[in-house]
């Protein structure tokens, strides 16, 4: 069992997370999905809201459900969830 979170939030990315479970309506038992795409070099980060399923671990990271499958966990410890807004547009970033 982890002691600290696997993932950090950043502060604007957890307002953003709030923000649009919100005015979507997501149902409270969708969690922000963290994990991997694809393997070896062209691994790419996954980011997205999700239930989650018998091979997942559950975190409760500064209020956010987090869910990670239990397969990706070791890839994404350390990662941090951020937004940022440049002028190509907005959107999440995750950060190793």
């Amino acid at each position: 069992m982890l002691n600290t979170p696997p993932v950090r939030i950043s502060a604007i990315a957890k307002q953003e997370i709030i923000d649009t479970l919100t005015s979507n309506k997501i149902p409270e038992i969708y969690g922000l999905r963290v994990g991997i795409k694809g393997g070896g070099c062209s691994a790419q980060f996954l980011l997205g809201f999700d239930l989650p399923t018998e091979n997942d671990q559950i975190f409760v990271i500064d209020s956010i459900k987090v869910i990670i499958d239990k397969r990706h966990l070791m890839y994404v410890i350390g990662t941090e969830v951020d937004f940022e807004e440049t002028e190509e547009g907005a959107g999440f970033t995750v950060i190793k």
